[in-house]
């Protein structure tokens, strides 16, 4: 096989994320995939006190992530800094769009050695959980949290309103 005939192979075997690709009722390619269009990453750092959405985690290619090696092993990064990616989904009810799912995970990188820990079943299994709506912070540090809420407050007060009380609970305002 040549080395062309390789990488034309490889590429119909990756992963493809569909957006607004009805496979109702058709069978054929792609049926049962996920649609992530409603579900942003917000990354979390608690050591500049900044909340931010960064596209580039969907794929961990996050501004974070960039150039850093990553093992599941907290080792690997004894003198790194904890950061977090919270996959966010957002649904609509009869009062409108609201946070529907906010599962956070932890990320331990430093940068200077470019090496960092994550856990990548956390990362899927806590991106699923948010696609179907659950609440997963409490895993979080309560800076983060508070840093979490007051960026999804601000972020858009409607939706906030508009979310479940156990999330209001869950991220309170600062007293």
């Amino acid at each position: 096989m040549s080395s062309n005939d390789q990488s034309n192979n490889k590429k119909k075997n990756q992963f493809t994320i569909l957006k607004d690709d009805s496979t109702d009722g058709h069978g054929g390619y792609g049926v049962g995939s996920v649609s992530l269009e409603n579900m942003s990453p917000v990354m979390i750092d608690p050591n500049e006190g900044e909340a931010y959405i960064d596209m580039g985690a969907m794929h961990a290619r996050s501004k974070l992530e960039r150039r850093i090696k990553f093992k599941p092993d907290r080792d690997i990064a004894p003198n790194g800094k904890t950061f977090w990616i919270v996959w966010v989904t957002v649904a609509h009810n009869e009062n409108g769009p609201y946070y529907a799912g906010v599962t956070g995970c932890e990320m331990v990188i430093d940068h200077e050695t470019r090496r960092g820990y994550k856990s990548l079943p956390e990362h899927v299994n806590n991106m699923d959980k948010s696609l179907k709506g659950k609440l997963v912070v409490e895993n979080m540090d309560d800076p983060s949290k508070q840093l979490l809420g007051d960026f999804l407050r601000s972020h858009n007060a409607d939706m906030w309103a508009n979310s479940s009380d156990d999330l209001k609970a869950a991220l309170p305002a600062e007293q």
